[in-house]
């Protein structure tokens, strides 16, 4: 078993409020979790307008596809209308039986 865990750093730049932000986190996280066999949830920056953090899971047998899967993710949040991308990381673990 293969876990992918990949963080994305995003500034909202257009976003006054932490409602505006909600705005637009909220479809971007909905749209990933329905294009995508993922876990995605906000994982920092809750309390900032212009700032958020998502992370995304996945879980599977085959590495190449796990980072398939993660890469066309990052390519949706790149494309996101509304986000800028600051940093993304990813990682795949190999959790010990």
């Amino acid at each position: 078993m293969l876990v992918a865990l990949q963080r994305f750093d995003l500034r909202v730049p257009q976003s006054r409020s932490l409602k505006a932000k909600r705005h637009v986190i909220a479809p971007l996280t909905a749209a990933i979790r329905q294009r995508f066999p993922v876990s995605v949830a906000e994982v920092d920056h809750q309390d900032l307008w212009q700032r958020a953090a998502i992370g995304v899971a996945a879980v599977g047998a085959d590495q190449h596809h796990l980072r398939r899967v993660m890469h066309e993710v990052e390519k949706l949040v790149e494309r996101w209308d509304g986000v800028e991308v600051i940093d993304d990381e990813l990682q795949i673990l190999w959790p010990e039986s």
